[in-house]
C-alpha cells in the first residue's frame, strides 16, 4: 500500500495540455509558411538585379503571416488549462 501512494505522489503534472499544443503547431505552422513564402527572388547572376523581391508576397503577406504565427505562439503559451 506505501509504494501506491508513492507513486500518486510522484504523478507527473505537465505545464501544457493537448489544446496548447495544438495551437503551438499551428502557430508553427503559420511562422514556417511565412518564411516559406519569403524565400526566393533572388538571380543566378550577381550582375543583374531582379524585381521579384519587391514583391507583395515578400513585402506583406509572408511578414505578416509571421507576425500572426507569433501571436498564435503567445496565445498557446498562455491559454489557460481547462479546470
Amino acid at each position: 500500500m506505501g509504494e501506491k501512494k508513492r507513486k500518486e505522489a510522484i504523478k507527473q503534472n505537465f505545464v501544457f495540455e493537448k489544446r496548447n499544443y495544438i495551437w503551438m503547431f499551428i502557430g508553427l505552422a503559420f511562422i514556417a509558411l511565412g518564411f516559406v513564402l519569403m524565400s526566393g527572388g533572388g538571380s543566378n547572376d550577381p550582375n543583374v538585379f531582379s524585381d521579384a523581391i519587391f514583391n507583395t508576397q515578400r513585402i506583406r503577406i509572408a511578414p505578416t503571416l509571421v507576425l500572426i504565427g507569433f501571436g498564435i505562439q503567445v496565445y498557446a503559451i498562455l491559454l489557460k488549462p481547462k479546470a
